[in-house]
């Protein structure tokens, strides 16, 4: 077991050092200037990270049948409906039918928490519904029940436009996301704003470079033979740029999630979704 986590890390650090040279190459030649321009992409061109996928990854995600995804969200189904905690409550035992009660409920993650002050993700509210009525330790981030119950969560949203509330509360949270995807991090010195609003289209190590819309998470990569959250996919580009990731559940990643779903105010919720 020992020597199979080895070679785990192993081939992780290797990755991680190609997508480092991979990206310093491919900016280079793709002419990214010294300024970080603080244009967004306009509404009436904003695209899906599904526009830029391959015939035959399209239509692995259009099929539940072939949606390797759906083995997540079945999973998330049971776990809907087991009672667990000491309360011995199921999530269906306060929220009913899934399919009525949770339809629109992920198109508006990240949302205010005014017991918290500040803005929640999707993950983070089951948690706080875990410990609080179910009286059930949190599960883990990036835990297979944990994706399974936020993808189950998620599909019952798919189709519908992502409304992220933007009031006096959430303007501060959204402002620091903002200035997070516009800010040079890492050894290579580089923004998110970059690669998705300046050179969105275009090729990085052969592959297209999206505009950054989070509209399909969790999500299936092929990369990874599995489902993930978009705050992983978010690690994995700190770590690309050299930069130290915050850990799963940081306020940072919020706030910047927060930021990316505004962005992709409007688009239709593709969870759970696929991608290379």
């Amino acid at each position: 077991m020992e020597r199979r986590q080895g070679l785990h890390r192993d081939c992780l650090r290797r990755d991680q050092r190609r997508l480092s040279i991979a990206l310093v190459v491919a900016l280079a030649i793709l002419g990214v200037g010294e300024a970080v321009s603080a244009a967004e992409i306009p509404l009436a061109e904003r695209r899906s990270g599904y526009e830029f996928m391959g015939r035959a990854t399209r239509t692995m995600q259009d099929d539940d049948a072939t949606n390797p995804a759906m083995l997540w969200v079945l999973d998330g189904e049971a776990l809907w409906n087991r009672k667990t905690g000491t309360a011995e409550r199921s999530c269906a035992d306060c929220h009913g039918d899934a399919r009525a009660s949770m339809k629109g409920v992920a198109a508006r993650y990240p949302a205010f928490d005014a017991a918290r002050g500040r803005p929640l993700d999707l993950e983070q509210r089951i948690n706080a519904c875990r410990s609080e009525r179910q009286k059930a330790p949190p599960f883990a981030f990036e835990s297979a029940d944990l994706l399974a119950l936020t993808a189950f969560v998620a599909r019952q949203s798919r189709g519908l436009p992502i409304e992220i509330a933007i009031d006096e509360r959430t303007k501060p949270f959204l402002d620091a996301g903002r200035e997070a995807f516009h800010r040079r991090q890492g050894q290579l010195n580089l923004a998110c704003a970059q690669c998705h609003d300046e050179n969105w289209g275009k090729k990085l190590a052969g592959n297209p470079i999206p505009q950054a819309h989070p509209t399909g998470y969790p999500l299936y990569r092929l990369e990874w033979q599995g489902l993930g959250s978009l705050q992983r996919r978010l690690r994995n580009c700190f770590v690309g740029v050299r930069a130290e990731p915050y850990p799963y559940g940081a306020p940072e990643f919020v706030d910047l999630q927060l930021y990316l779903m505004w962005r992709a105010r409007g688009m239709k919720l593709e969870s759970p979704a696929v991608r290379p």
